[in-house]
This record gives C-alpha cells, sequence and structure tokens, in this order.
C-alpha cells in the first residue's frame, strides 16, 4: 500500500484517538527516514538508534500538538534535531550529568489495547523456535522481549527495570515487535 499524505493525515487522526495499529503505521512509516538523519549527525547507529526511539516517544506522547500545515517528517525530524541537542548540551554542562526524562505521569499512554499479530505469535510460536529468532536481535531489543513477554513485567516494572522513561519503553517495544515480526517473516519465506 503507498503511504500517501491523506493515508499519513488519517493515520495521526487516528493516533490521536488513540488507536495503537495508527501508532505502528506511524513508526513504520518513518524510522528509516528519522533513524538516517540522525545516524549523519552522530555517526553512532547506537546513538542515533536511542535518540530515534526518543523521538518516538516524545512526538506520540504529544501527538495533540502536531498542526497539519506542517510535513509529519518534518515535524518528527525537528523533535529529532531538538533531542539530538539537549543530549550534547547536557553531556557539555556536566560529566555526572545523566540523560533522564522523569515525566512518566505526563506521557501521554500508548494504548494496547488488542493483541497485535506479533503478541499473537509470541503466544502461539514454538518457543525454541522463537528463542532463536529473538536472539537475532540487538541485544537491548532482546531485553525488552524478555522483560515483556517471558517475565510478563508491566511498562512501568519494564521503565524501573532498565531505569528508562516508560515512553522510551514503549517504543523499543513497539520497534522490537516490529522487527522481530519482519524476522519471522523473512524466515518463514
Amino acid at each position: 500500500m503507498e503511504v500517501t499524505p491523506e493515508k499519513i493525515i488519517l493515520e495521526i487522526s487516528r493516533a490521536k484517538e488513540g488507536k495503537q495499529s495508527a501508532f505502528n503505521f506511524l513508526l513504520n512509516s518513518f524510522w528509516s527516514e528519522v533513524y538516517g538523519f540522525q545516524l549523519k549527525r552522530t555517526k553512532n547507529a547506537y546513538d542515533a538508534e536511542d535518540i530515534t526511539i526518543q523521538t518516538f516517544s516524545k512526538a506520540f506522547s504529544k501527538i495533540d500538538s502536531y498542526k497539519e500545515e506542517y510535513r509529519f517528517a518534518t515535524w518528527l525530524i525537528t523533535i529529532s534535531k531538538n533531542i539530538h541537542i539537549d543530549i550534547i548540551r547536557k553531556k557539555e554542562s556536566s560529566i555526572r550529568s545523566h540523560i533522564s526524562d522523569r515525566d512518566d505521569e505526563r506521557v501521554k499512554k500508548v494504548a494496547d489495547l488488542n493483541p497485535s499479530p506479533e503478541d499473537v505469535l509470541i503466544k502461539e510460536q514454538n518457543l525454541s523456535e522463537l528463542l532463536a529468532y529473538i536472539k537475532t536481535l540487538k541485544p537491548h531489543y532482546q531485553e525488552i522481549i524478555n522483560l515483556r513477554y517471558f517475565q510478563e513485567m508491566s511498562y512501568k516494572e519494564m521503565a524501573e527495570q532498565l531505569e528508562e522513561p516508560m515512553s522510551n519503553v514503549k517504543v523499543k517495544l513497539l520497534r522490537a515487535r516490529r522487527l522481530l515480526a519482519d524476522v519471522i517473516k523473512t524466515e518463514d519465506n
């Protein structure tokens, strides 16, 4: 399916209503653009991925503030650029400073009411085969899947365990599930 400006506007409207599939669509549609932008800026895949996760986390928590007269990709890139600038400023201001966003209470929850196809697959898949697929992911994605699906932690518990904002945990899990689904599709073909 082609991603048209009309489709993007529709999915943004659905995201503003809290529809999980809309958040998935936006993440999948714009991940590469934001990640590529940060990869050029940071020249470090880990930092680029971390900033991209923070970007989507912030964008999803503030989706109601998005104005349709701007391109959604431009809005995301601006958020991403500002996050990167903030990180640089914090690093420069103090060696001891730790980047931490404790605004979990104010973060708008990304609704996850219905199990996604990935959730269903995780529950139905042969455990040893599933573990082999999971081991192909980067370690931080393996960890987040382990915490959520094998240790059955809540988002709050995961955020405490990982010492990250809950919004980042949600976006990382969303990304990990997408990557896992892609690995499984590739292996099944």
